[in-house]
């Protein structure tokens, strides 16, 4: 029986920010079937097939990355280390056919007692699980069947959410498809609840096409259109189409993205929209300078029967709307109003290996309410990274918070606050 060569590297995890409070990880689980099933699927493939004209290709990698944060409000102080620990195996059966099966284990420093008392594994998942089959001649099409992370654009609306733990995947099925030499597309099902599990009472599911095309000197041109429903009687059909535009005006590198959302939601009509904004400049030639401006509408009166406030969908709201984190759940965080984020952005790069970066947020709401003022809070961000091996890197950051009175009124944030961690990241 021949060997299966084993190579010891895996698709890329690194990927920057994504939520301020230790996750909640706990839920029944089935661990011990879930790493035999894992065992079994890697000797099968590790073993050729009958008749099989070449060996299977096995490809092992993986992660781990714990995480120290401080976070301090109101005088109270709340510091915790939590640790992603990911395996993965890619398997190459033939040219055109491979699987990917990625699992995580997700926890607190002390969440246990230790493995003698407790062993259950709570946040032990599969976290990717696929296949992925490549066809085609003239048009190259891959279709990807199973749990998988999703990432469309530069995740404002739809994104893996790396900065967590735990990140986000979601099961069902996406062609991506090259038609022509400059045009990739991308369309998608993914299955957001299911009635028949017993879970929920209802199914949810969310849909979406997504193209970009290159324009030679012109940029790059992005269009999408999106759909999430539900089978609820007073439920969500809500589409989200937009464009995002990337380019040069002389040494200017800008960015300008534009989403309309119509549609129900939860039994109400939506009317809303997003817009945002971006322009780099190298200074020097370690340094570059960015102005944000981002644009979430609002909803000025609830009770006009018509819903007027962007809903982010499953956007990295992390790399957006500030590292500390009070600006995830759009529209909740902001009571409705929507938000506006007025931001400069130093990036410096004094060696290959390391990276300090210095954001600066301005953040209000989109409308005005029943508040005496739209503005909410401003933030200063420092992020250091640096690389220590291929391998190996370290991270650390800090965020300061200055609450202001609409952040108060809102009873998000009475006093300034701040938060620091610091982050090792071995991938392999």
């Amino acid at each position: 029986m021949k060997q299966t060569p084993i190579r010891r590297r895996g698709p890329a995890m690194n990927g920057m920010p994504e939520r301020r409070r230790a996750p909640e990880l706990r839920r029944p689980a089935a661990t011990r079937r879930t790493v035999s099933a894992l065992a079994t699927v890697l000797v099968f493939l590790t073993v050729p097939g009958p008749g099989a004209g070449q060996e299977t290709q096995v490809t092992l990698g993986g992660q781990v990355r714990p995480r120290m944060e401080s976070r301090s409000e109101a005088d109270v102080r709340e510091t915790f280390t939590s640790m992603r620990v990911r395996a993965q195996m890619q398997a190459l059966l033939t040219r055109d056919v491979r699987v990917f099966i990625q699992v995580q284990d997700v926890r607190l420093f002390g969440e246990e007692t230790s493995t003698l008392g407790d062993f259950r594994a709570d946040g032990f998942d599969l976290h990717q699980g696929y296949l992925q089959w490549g066809f085609g001649q003239d048009v190259e099409t891959e279709l990807r069947v199973g749990r998988q992370a999703l990432v469309l654009g530069e995740q404002r609306l739809v994104g893996a959410v790396n900065w967590t733990q735990q990140g986000r995947s979601f099961d069902g099925a996406r062609l991506s498809a090259l038609p022509a030499e400059a045009f990739k597309l991308d369309v998608f099902a993914m299955k957001l609840q299911e009635a028949s599990s017993g879970t929920y009472a209802f199914d949810g599911e969310f849909l979406g096409a997504y193209g970009t095309t290159d324009l030679g000197t012109a940029g790059s041109l992005d269009l999408y259109a999106l759909l999430v429903r539900d089978s609820r009687e007073e439920g969500t059909e809500e589409g989200t189409f937009g464009a995002l535009w990337k380019g040069r005006a002389g040494p200017v590198d800008l960015r300008l993205e534009g989403s309309l959302q119509r549609g129900d939601r939860r039994g109400q009509d939506v009317s809303a929209y997003m817009l945002g904004a971006r322009a780099g400049v190298a200074v020097h030639e370690k340094a570059t300078l960015t102005l944000w401006y981002d644009h979430l509408s609002g909803d000025d009166d609830p009770e006009a029967g018509e819903v007027g406030v962007f809903n982010t969908l499953f956007a990295t709201n992390h790399a957006f709307y500030g590292y500390a984190d009070y600006f995830l759940n759009i529209p909740e965080d902001t009571g409705g109003l929507g938000l506006r984020d007025l931001a400069v952005k130093l990036t410096l790069d004094p060696d290959p290996d390391t990276q300090l970066r210095v954001d600066l947020h301005a953040f209000s709401t989109a409308e005005e309410g029943e508040l005496s003022t739209r503005r909410l809070a401003n933030e200063l961000d420092l992020t250091l990274t640096q690389r220590i091996t291929p391998e190996l890197s370290a991270m650390g950051g800090f965020s300061w918070v200055q609450a202001l009175d609409g952040m108060e009124e809102l009873d998000r944030l009475e006093e300034n606050a701040n938060w620091a961690y610091l982050m090792l990241n071995v991938v392999f």
